[in-house]
C-alpha cells in the first residue's frame, strides 16, 4: 500500500511540474528578449551620439583670409617656415601698438614657443575666417553640390576639407576665434584637477573602507556612517561645488591661493579659485564612490584568508596590509576607474568654484587659474557662431580619448596586480 501511494505521489508531482517548467521557460525567454532589446537600444543610442559628434568634427569649410599668407613670405620662405624672430617682426608691423603691448604683458613674445607666435600671426594678421562649413555627411555624399555652392556663394573663399581635430588643435591654447582655438590649456587643467582629486581621495577613501570593514563594529554610530556615505554618493554634484566654495575658496583662501606659502606677493590679490580648490572639491565628490567600491572589494576577500593569517600569528594590521588589501586591490582600482570617469566629466562644481570660461595661459602649478575640457566644451556650444560647434565636437572627441587613456592606464595597473595574485 505504501509503495503504491508513493508512486501516486511522484506521478502527481511530475504532472504538476511539467506545465510549470514550460511557463518558467517562457518567462525566462521573455526577460532574455527584454535584456537583448535594451542592449541593442543602448548601442544604437551611443553609436548615434558618436556619429553625430564625428559629423561635426570633420567636413568641408569655406575659408577666407583677410591677408593672403603668401604676401607675408620673406625672401621666398613661406610664412609657416619663417623663424620666430621674423614672425615677431611681422606681428609687430601688422597689429596695433596697444595690442602688441598687451601680448607682451601676458607672456613676452621672445619667451614664447615658435608655434605660439606663428598662431598669433595667423590669428591677428592673416585672420582666417570660416564663412561656411558643411557636415561630414554632406561632404562625403554631396561633394559635388557642396563644391558648386562654395564656388557660387563664396568665390573669394578657399574650400578645404577641414579636420577640426588635429595636432594644432591639441597644441593651441584657447582663442576668441574658432579658427585658431585649441584645447591645450583645458587638457592641462583637466589633468591637474583630476590628479589632485585622486591624490586626495584615494588614500582617504581606501583608509576609510579598511576601517569600516575590518575595524569598526556593528554599532549604531557605524551604521549611521555607512548610511550617510551611501547617501553622499547620490548627492548632486553642484552641492559639492557649494561646499568647495565655502571651505576651499573662502575659508581656506590663504592656503588654496598660495599666499600662505609665499606664491602671492600681494595678499589683497589672493584668490582661492585655483586648481587646488577644484581638485579638492572633486576629491570630495568622488570620495564616497571610492569608499563604497573599496568596501565591496574588501568584503569580497574570503574570511578563510584572514583566519589563516591569524592562525600563523599575524596581527590584525599585518593581515590587512599583507593579505586583505593586496587581494582587494583589483576591485578597489576598478572603483577608482569609475571615480576618475566621473571627476573628468564634471562641470557644475567647477563653475561654482570659479573655473575660467576663457583663459589662454597654461596652468603651471596647483595655485594657477584654470579651465577644464567640459567647461571649454560648454563655453563653445553656448556661442552663437556655428563654427564653435565644430570645435566643440572635436573637443568632445579629445575628452573621450583622454578619458579612455586614463581608464586604460588604470585597467593595466589593475591587471598587473591581478597577475601578481595569481
Amino acid at each position: 500500500m505504501k509503495s503504491h501511494a508513493h508512486k501516486d505521489t511522484i506521478h502527481l508531482d511530475t504532472a504538476g511540474f511539467t506545465p510549470n517548467l514550460a511557463h518558467r521557460h517562457r518567462v525566462g525567454w521573455a526577460w532574455l528578449l527584454v535584456f537583448q532589446v535594451s542592449t541593442i537600444v543602448g548601442i544604437i543610442v551611443l553609436t548615434t551620439l558618436l556619429l553625430n559628434i564625428i559629423n561635426g568634427a570633420f567636413g568641408y569649410a569655406a575659408v577666407e583670409n583677410k591677408v593672403d599668407p603668401d604676401t607675408l613670405a620673406v625672401n621666398g620662405v613661406p610664412l609657416e617656415d619663417l623663424p620666430k624672430e621674423e614672425l615677431i617682426r611681422i606681428l609687430r608691423e601688422n597689429i596695433s601698438a596697444g595690442l602688441y603691448r598687451r601680448l607682451e604683458s601676458e607672456i613676452p613674445l621672445a619667451e614664447r614657443e615658435r608655434l605660439d607666435v606663428y598662431n598669433l600671426v595667423l590669428e591677428r594678421v592673416v585672420q582666417p575666417r570660416v564663412v561656411k562649413q558643411w557636415s561630414l555627411q554632406d561632404s562625403l555624399f554631396r561633394s559635388a553640390q557642396v563644391k558648386a555652392e562654395a564656388a557660387t556663394s563664396y568665390p573669394k573663399a578657399e574650400l578645404q576639407f577641414k579636420s577640426w581635430l588635429n595636432s594644432q588643435f591639441i597644441r593651441n591654447p584657447q582663442s576668441a576665434k574658432a579658427e585658431s582655438a585649441g584645447v591645450r590649456t583645458a587638457i592641462l587643467g583637466s589633468l591637474w584637477t583630476v590628479g589632485i582629486a585622486i591624490l586626495f581621495a584615494f588614500p582617504i577613501g581606501v583608509g576609510g573602507a579598511i576601517y569600516l570593514e575590518e575595524y569598526a563594529g556593528d554599532s549604531v554610530v557605524n551604521r549611521i556612517i555607512r548610511t550617510n556615505i551611501n547617501n553622499l554618493a547620490g548627492v548632486p554634484s553642484i552641492i559639492y561645488g557649494m561646499l568647495g566654495l565655502a571651505i576651499f575658496v573662502r575659508a581656506l583662501e590663504p592656503l588654496t591661493s598660495g599666499a600662505l606659502l609665499g606664491y602671492v606677493t600681494d595678499p589683497t590679490t589672493a584668490n582661492g579659485r585655483t586648481i587646488l580648490s577644484a581638485g579638492l572639491t572633486l576629491g570630495l565628490l568622488i570620495l564616497p564612490v571610492i569608499i563604497i567600491n573599496a568596501q565591496e572589494a574588501i568584503r569580497a576577500v574570503p574570511s578563510s584568508l584572514r583566519q589563516a593569517s591569524f592562525g600563523i600569528g599575524a596581527t590584525k594590521w599585518q593581515t590587512v596590509w599583507h593579505h586583505v588589501l593586496p587581494n582587494a586591490l583589483p576591485g578597489i582600482l576598478t572603483g577608482t576607474i569609475l571615480a576618475i570617469s566621473r571627476a573628468m566629466g564634471e562641470t557644475a562644481p567647477l563653475v561654482v568654484i570659479g573655473a575660467s570660461t576663457f583663459i589662454n595661459i597654461d596652468p603651471n602649478g596647483p595655485f594657477s587659474k584654470f579651465t577644464t575640457l567640459p567647461i571649454q566644451i560648454y563655453q563653445w556650444t553656448s556661442r552663437p557662431q556655428d563654427v564653435f560647434r565644430n570645435i566643440a565636437a572635436a573637443a568632445i572627441i579629445v575628452l573621450v580619448l583622454l578619458l579612455l587613456s586614463l581608464n586604460a592606464s588604470a585597467v593595466l595597473l589593475r591587471n598587473r596586480f591581478s597577475r601578481r595574485l595569481d
